[in-house]
């Protein structure tokens, strides 16, 4: 049975306050999409000055705290770090990260695995896959809730640094690529060994002609540098994650808005139609009445 004119006027208006709400929505997503990437730009500055920190630390003689990457030692515990999305209205987000997690891992060669997971969904999408997870960390909902998310993870990281001296932190998440795309990246971030020596090495000569001190000794600043790299690479993927989260949501609302639109368009096509239709038939029947009435008359 065809709609009437009342049921097409209240699917209308369903349609338009559905279309209000995708439009609100998809505003959110963008004003968070430039939150996170200032977030990003503003870590710029800071984690260079902690990679040139690093590499006043790595120009002191006696730096043996780091250790050379000894290929029939390889084999080392891992520590996988997943910033994932709660929320939903994000696509094959979690699912894509997780596919690209499963195929780092077939190809990391570890004595064990712990993986830390930033939101519920990727754990089931990496339970689902195969692959255990340990703790569980809520996926901050604003910029000013990252740090506090990345002291939780620094701790369990160091927590597991007190078990194993040794071991593979790895990063996966969703980066930003151009508009509203993404696409997984990972990122090794210890041991601190040869490899990662060199990384620092190569940013550059140093910027001034001094010669950088330690003045509280190596260890101290060693661990004191170090931990403010994880802290900043952490926060850097987390942002980025969020980033790449709205971007996401944002695609799917500007999809759902021309969905919208073409609905509403259709919905009023079908609404004028049944409203002429019905003015007709009314017409019609005055006419028929009319014209009854004159026969009657005669």
């Amino acid at each position: 049975m065809s709609d009437t004119v009342e049921s097409l006027r209240r699917k209308i208006d369903k349609a338009g306050t559905l279309g209000s709400v995708v439009r609100t929505m998809k505003t959110m997503a963008a004003l968070n999409i430039r939150q996170y990437e200032e977030a990003v730009r503003s870590l710029a500055d800071y984690y260079r000055t902690v990679e040139l920190g690093l590499m006043a630390y790595l120009r002191q003689p006696g730096h043996g705290a780091i250790k050379p990457a000894n290929p029939e030692t390889r084999a080392i515990p891992a520590v996988v770090v997943v910033f994932g999305s709660d929320q939903g209205l994000v696509g094959q987000f979690n699912d894509t990260l997780a596919i690209a997690v499963r195929s780092g891992l077939e190809s990391l060669t570890r004595t064990s695995l712990t993986v830390l997971s930033i939101g519920e969904r990727i754990q089931l999408r990496l339970k689902d896959a195969g692959i255990g997870s340990g703790s569980l960390f809520t996926v901050p909902n604003s910029v000013n809730a990252i740090t506090p998310l990345i002291g939780d993870i620094l701790t369990s990281i160091e927590l597991i640094l007190e078990r194993e001296p040794l071991f593979e932190l790895h990063l996966y998440y969703n980066s930003p690529v151009s508009g509203e795309n993404y696409q997984p990246v990972s990122k090794r971030l210890l041991p601190l060994d040869e490899t990662w020596e060199k990384e620092i090495l190569s940013i550059g000569p140093w910027p001034s002609g001094a010669v950088p001190e330690t003045p509280n000794g190596l260890e101290t600043t060693r661990w004191a540098l170090v931990r403010e790299y994880l802290f900043v690479s952490l926060f850097r993927a987390c942002a980025e994650s969020l980033a790449s989260e709205n971007a996401s949501r944002l695609s799917a609302m500007q999809r759902a808005e021309k969905n919208i639109d073409d609905l509403l368009v259709e919905l009023r096509r079908n609404y004028n139609e049944r409203r002429q239709a019905d003015i007709d038939e009314e017409l019609f029947d005055i006419i028929s009445g009319f014209q009854a009435l004159d026969n009657l008359s005669r």
